[in-house]
């Protein structure tokens, strides 16, 4: 009888799990076929196209990370509040991260439309490349503000019993974009031929879509709503809670992605060659850690919603089930990664430096894989699951700043070391840390209900 309650309720877990994977997996793999589209159709231009837009894109890497932080933070406290079936405190937490993220979404669209030159010299002194990156920061910068909007949209239906339909939009606004992308890179369809702009400009016309879209999913019934009279009035104790938990997280996002950001700084100095093959390594990368990424963003969604409820328990047991399956999901993704390596190389149009460069690079991308998912699923699904957010910020901050920048920087300008060797170096990263992050797990400090009584959230 024992058994039978026990196939039930891994039957229950399993299917949520899968119910909640598969839609953000998916959302991540269109999102990373984006950058995707952007690199294959630019390359067919040409490759300093490719560089140029690689680089500039890293100003929306940057952004990406603030948004990160803050739809993070979010989900922590959603995950549970939904767990607990308090859509109240869900509409309050809603309504003060969407002013949050409108506020920061303004910064960034400023200084990419008003300052683009100055952005790119921080990466790059090759003319031509910073001449192509202006004209693309100009025309993006309007889809900051578009973006910034809709992710916390997106986030709030991701945690309230909508995956799929946070899925269905997100992918939706990927084929815009992909859409756009040919028809205005290429001159298709009665379009203009615009090129690099063309790429900017698809992105600012389906990320204004998504916006319109998730505004109007959410008036539906039985969705959270965004009431503008909470923008402007938020509860003291609810704001505290979501920067106790947010701020770690943001401070992780933002150690972590200036420090990839520096990466690009090391190899944006090291020729175009090295640009373009670490541009198509690390686009190939997202798109195979898709699923591991919606297993670690899932389970800690399922993770919060047993914490909310006060299951600590099963809670402790969902978290043991899935940090074996973030090692079976690493080993698959590293096979899958070497499988189609051959293809990727084939099907790019690099120089022949380059195209070594790239074949290099994959095979150390796939041997990190394992390591990547594990501190995926423990860094940034369970262990935020539980309001333990200062962790990662710790843990990337020792690994990142003390470790792989200044190695970087050693390997590829005092030392000189061939380019394959500096990116095998400033990639140990996640290899370093797998760890401490395995020890942290162990401890259980993780395992908190951070929920509070809905009668004390009054809106002052």
């Amino acid at each position: 009888m024992k058994s039978k309650t026990l196939n039930s309720e891994n039957t229950v877990f399993y299917r949520k799990l899968l119910s909640l994977v598969l839609p953000i997996a998916f959302q991540q793999f269109m999102l990373a076929a984006v950058s995707a589209s952007d690199a294959l159709m630019l390359g067919f231009v040409n490759q300093d196209s490719l560089s140029a837009v690689s680089l500039a894109g890293q100003i929306t890497f940057v952004f990406n990370l603030f948004m990160g932080g803050l739809t993070m933070g979010t989900s922590i406290l959603a995950a549970q509040y939904y767990g607990k079936n308090d859509m109240n405190s869900i509409e309050k937490i809603f309504a003060y991260v969407t002013k949050v993220s409108f506020l920061i979404s303004s910064a960034f669209f400023l200084i990419s439309f008003f300052a683009p030159e100055m952005l790119m010299r921080i990466f790059t002194q090759e003319p031509q490349l910073i001449a192509g990156g202006v004209v693309y920061l100009r025309l993006v910068a309007v889809s900051y503000i578009f973006t910034g909007i809709s992710q916390i949209y997106l986030c709030i239906l991701k945690n309230t019993g909508f995956a799929v339909k946070s899925m269905v939009i997100g992918s939706t606004s990927v084929i815009i974009n992909i859409f756009f992308n040919a028809a205005l890179i290429f001159g298709l369809y009665l379009f203009p031929e615009m090129g690099i702009a063309g790429a900017a400009l698809a992105t600012s016309i389906s990320k204004f879509i998504e916006l319109i879209w998730a505004f109007a999913e959410s008036l539906r019934k039985k969705h959270a709503r965004l009431h503008l009279r909470l923008c402007f009035s938020a509860n003291k104790q609810l704001v505290k809670d979501y920067w106790r938990y947010s701020l770690p997280m943001l401070g992780d996002y933002l150690v972590w992605g200036v420090g990839f950001t520096m990466y690009s700084v090391i190899m944006g100095h090291l020729g175009n060659d090295a640009v373009a093959a670490n541009s198509i390594a690390n686009i190939v990368k997202n798109l195979i850690v898709s699923f591991c990424t919606g297993l670690a963003n899932g389970g800690g969604i399922i993770v919060g919603n047993e914490l909310g409820m006060g299951n600590l328990q099963q809670a402790k047991k969902y978290g043991g089930i899935l940090w074996k399956m973030a090692v079976i999901s690493g080993i698959i993704s590293g096979l899958l990664l070497v499988a189609i390596s051959p293809l990727i190389i084939h099907v790019t149009v690099l120089s022949p430096q380059a195209t070594d460069y790239l074949k290099w690079m994959l095979l150390f991308c796939a041997c990190y894989m394992i390591a990547k998912s594990i501190n995926m699923m423990t860094i940034a699904g369970v262990f935020p699951a539980g309001g333990d957010s200062k962790f990662g910020l710790i843990c990337d901050t020792v690994t990142m700043w003390a470790f792989a920048v200044p190695a970087g920087f050693l390997a590829a300008f005092y030392f000189q070391l061939p380019v394959v060797i500096v990116f095998l170096i400033i990639n140990l990263d996640e290899v370093v840390k797998v760890p401490a992050a395995i020890l942290h797990y162990k401890k259980y400090g993780w395992l908190k209900n951070i929920t509070r009584e809905e009668t004390i959230l009054v809106i002052e």
